[in-house]
């Protein structure tokens, strides 16, 4: 079997390892990788599933198909690329038909995307306000931070960052439009964070980076519509995993698996089942799988990371 060089890059897929373990890949399975990124993981994937293996790379980011014909010149299995957002891409391959033995999904910002300084998406470089994973989309963070109102900032900052400076943080950035880079905006995130925290450990302007982000992307609501959609398309037997970075998207992936994982929800009082519902899904991970201090060590980027995976039920399983 060929085994795939790495490319000439720094980054590091997260977690790798634990996912590879987990899901098993076998030769001769189709598998799709909803995040191709870097291609991290799909290399892993591709080595084993061999020759008469399938591999489906999903990807919005331009850089990232680019990357893909790289890695396919030289794949040990069949490729494919499907450019767009994975919720759509999955939804494209329902209507095909395509029935996968695994889907796996490597969620949140990649790390040759945060080190792009014109993508604007880290608050360590100075950058335009961009944030857009595809440039083809309308919405940049320029225009949410120089058009949305206060309130509406406030709000994001608070749901998607779990800033508790939100109010603060909006009313200066209000105050300080019009911003065009990533340095403009940091100092606005700093005037509204007070001094403890200003001058603490770590960067304050980490949390509504993430907000901004998230809100430019839509990536909450493309989880919450792809996860269904992933579940639906696997097949008996198949495997489904997530990595996420933050609690946010952690917490979609845990309630998602468990709800598919529960059999009777009758009242406990009941004595007999009067629902009828039988278990969907068989959990991988009883609980969310963090990388080795080892790993962190190494790249520190995974020290957030949590893996979750679970089995599909169903006639034809195992």
């Amino acid at each position: 079997m060929t085994t795939l060089t790495l490319m000439t890059t720094e980054h590091v897929p997260v977690l790798a390892g634990e996912l590879i373990a987990i899901l098993a890949p076998q030769p001769g399975e189709l598998v799709v990788d909803c995040t191709f990124g870097a291609g991290g993981h799909a290399r892993r994937v591709a080595d084993r599933i061999g020759p008469t293996g399938t591999l489906i790379c999903v990807d919005r980011d331009p850089e990232a198909e680019r990357r893909f014909a790289e890695l396919a010149a030289g794949a040990p299995c069949q490729m494919r690329f499907v450019r767009g957002d994975f919720a759509a891409a999955l939804d494209a391959l329902r209507e095909q038909g395509v029935a996968p033995d695994i889907v796996y999904m490597d969620l949140g910002v990649s790390s040759l995307q945060l080190a792009d300084e014109r993508r604007g998406f880290s608050y360590a470089l100075d950058a335009p306000l961009d944030m857009r994973m595809d440039p083809r989309q309308q919405l940049t963070a320029r225009e949410l931070v120089n058009e949305w109102p206060e309130r509406r900032l406030a709000g994001i900052l608070r749901e998607y960052g779990e800033e508790r400076n939100a109010r603060a943080i909006a009313r200066r950035i209000v105050a300080a439009r019009p911003l065009e880079t990533t340095v403009e905006l940091v100092e606005a995130i700093r005037a509204g964070t007070p001094p403890a925290e200003r001058f603490g450990s770590g960067n304050p302007a980490r949390r509504s980076f993430q907000a901004i982000r998230i809100a430019v992307n839509g990536e909450l609501d493309a989880i919450d519509a792809a996860l269904p959609l992933a579940w639906e398309l696997l097949r008996p037997g198949g495997r489904l995993a997530a990595i996420a970075f933050h609690s946010l998207e952690d917490r979609r992936v845990k309630r998602f698996l468990a709800d598919r994982a529960r059999g009777c929800i009758c009242p406990p009082d009941l004595p007999v089942c009067a629902c009828g519902r039988e278990p969907e899904a068989e959990l991988l991970t009883r609980r969310a799988v963090a990388p080795s201090p080892a790993e962190v060590a190494d790249n520190p980027r995974a020290r957030s990371a949590h893996l979750r995976a679970a089995l599909k039920l169903g006639e034809g399983a195992g």
